[in-house]
């Protein structure tokens, strides 16, 4: 039985990308990053170069520019991972415009040779291809020379043992380009300007020998330069205490609310996701941050990604301090292109960084919004990924939604998040006395017991205060206390199926 080639993956150095691509860049691969002018090409061939090259594995950079080497190199060394001192050591840099200008693809070839068998590199780049192929045009029959110049490049690199990339400027995938075919992999890059924001991304198009996440995936360029934010996989990061064997009770997260454990049927189960809806004003954030208050009190850690308004002194001192001492993360992105993955990947960083064990997202209306417009269409489905890959963190989750305040439907969220989560508390309003009072109920608590009291609360100097239930002889309607037995439409009888809103029969 003939044993199998391994073939070894390399690490690109480019965060996220080794993720998307199966697990790194196959070694000897003849690869080709297109897209767009302006979409990140030569940034990421230099990332993935300066990471990959040592003196003992050597790069060689071809530009086919009408502009000297010198001036690329001087806006690329403006990223972080440039490395000056790598330049004529580990990195060398050859420009072939002069080669190219003839439109001999045979004379580019041998140069090409000759400087490989000069430096003998393990890495070779040709940035740009496509100004090669449009050098090349001039032949007679300038589709079969450039087929046979792109397998004849193939061949040589693979007989070098040296893995290739060739950075061209392509519009479109469908055009039927010999390139494309010879190919080991093809990396292409997109980007697309949605009002006032430049939303770029990723696709693994081809990648011979090695499964690829499919899909479009976002990306950043920073000054640390291109950062892929691989979608997370749904897999457990810490060892769950409340997974136990036998029929034991989950253990249970204390919430820092008097009267408010008591509701849920002795605090929120570690490992949940709690949906916390309510109308503006009504208090949800004050919930949350007693949440991230009282796992500060027990000795956890907390991570809030706050999409309305930071977290000040003012606004909620006791917050403020524990995130200024590092005991709560802070996830605050005003980016006006932010993704969900890229959201994603910094909550799960902090919960990383802190070992945390609360998370809270407050809210969900603002996060809709903080979201490229490109990206609010996919909003709850994305959204689910993102509950399922926090709770699959270990952590547990509260997050806040405003909701319009009707008294007579049942929808806890607009976004259709009620099913996603494990628990919801719903927060209210009514009118008594020509008053706003405030009422607070747990709708559910899954696979748990719980209370169906509506009560009271009020909110003061020391946060959110439950007081009593509610009379058992009044419901709700329209915002104003109203007795079971009143006539006006609308009013819920427990007793009276044909009261009550569709969703509860």
């Amino acid at each position: 039985m003939k044993t199998k080639v391994v073939i070894r993956r390399l690490s690109t150095g480019v965060p996220g990308l080794d993720e998307i691509l199966g697990g790194g860049l196959p070694e000897f691969s003849f690869n080709l990053i297109a897209g767009p002018p302006g979409c990140g090409k030569t940034t990421l061939a230099h990332q993935m170069m300066f990471s990959l090259a040592t003196p003992e594995r050597r790069a060689l950079y071809f530009t086919v520019l009408g502009e000297p080497p010198l001036k690329m190199l001087r806006y690329q060394q403006q990223f972080d991972f440039f490395d000056n001192d790598a330049i004529d050591h580990a990195i060398r840099f050859v420009n072939l415009s002069d080669d190219t200008l003839g439109g001999d693809l045979d004379l580019v070839l041998q140069r090409i040779v000759k400087e490989v068998e000069s430096f003998n590199p393990t890495l070779v780049f040709v940035d740009s291809f496509r100004s090669v192929v449009l050098a090349g045009k001039h032949n007679e029959n300038p589709h079969n020379a450039l087929q046979q110049f792109v397998q004849q490049l193939g061949m040589a690199m693979t007989s070098w043992q040296a893995t290739t990339f060739l950075i061209g400027e392509y519009f479109t995938e469908t055009d039927p380009n010999p390139v494309f075919t010879v190919s080991d992999g093809l990396i292409w890059l997109r980007q697309s300007v949605v009002r006032n924001s430049m939303v770029r991304k990723i696709e693994i198009m081809k990648m011979r020998g090695q499964p690829t996440l499919p899909g479009l995936h976002t990306f950043r360029i920073t000054r640390a330069g291109i950062e892929v934010f691989a979608p997370a996989i749904a897999a457990p990061t810490r060892e769950f205490e409340f997974d136990t064997p036998d029929s034991s009770p989950r253990p249970r997260a204390r919430m820092g609310i008097p009267r408010l454990d008591d509701m849920l049927g002795g605090g929120l189960p570690r490992g949940y996701s709690l949906l916390v809806a309510g109308p503006s004003g009504s208090g949800k954030s004050i919930l949350a941050a007693a949440f991230l208050a009282e796992g500060a009190r027990l000795g956890e850690t907390g991570v809030i990604a706050a999409f309305e308004q930071r977290p000040s002194h003012a606004r909620s001192p006791d917050l403020a301090a524990l995130i200024k001492s590092g005991r709560v993360g802070l996830v605050d992105s005003r980016a006006p292109d932010l993704s969900l993955d890229e959201t994603l990947q910094l909550l799960l960083a902090e919960i990383r960084r802190l070992d945390a064990t609360r998370v809270v997202i407050d809210s969900l209306s603002g996060f809709e919004l903080a979201l490229a417009p490109a990206f609010r269409d996919d909003f709850r489905e994305n959204l689910s990924r993102m509950v399922m890959a926090l709770a699959a963190s270990g952590v547990t989750v509260l997050m806040t939604s405003e909701l319009e305040d009707r008294y007579t439907d049942l929808r806890f969220s607009p976004y259709g998040t009620a099913f996603m989560t494990d628990a919801i508390i719903v927060q209210r309003y009514i009118e008594v006395d020509s008053r706003l009072l405030r009422v607070i109920g747990v709708v559910k608590v899954r696979a748990s017991a719980h209370s169906n009291e509506l009560r009271l609360f009020s909110i003061d100097d020391a946060g959110l205060q439950i007081g009593d239930r509610l009379p058992e002889q009044e419901g709700l309607l329209g915002g104003r206390p109203t007795r079971k037995d009143s006539p006006a439409t609308g009013v819920i009888d427990a007793d009276d199926p044909s009261s009550q809103p569709a969703a509860l029969r």
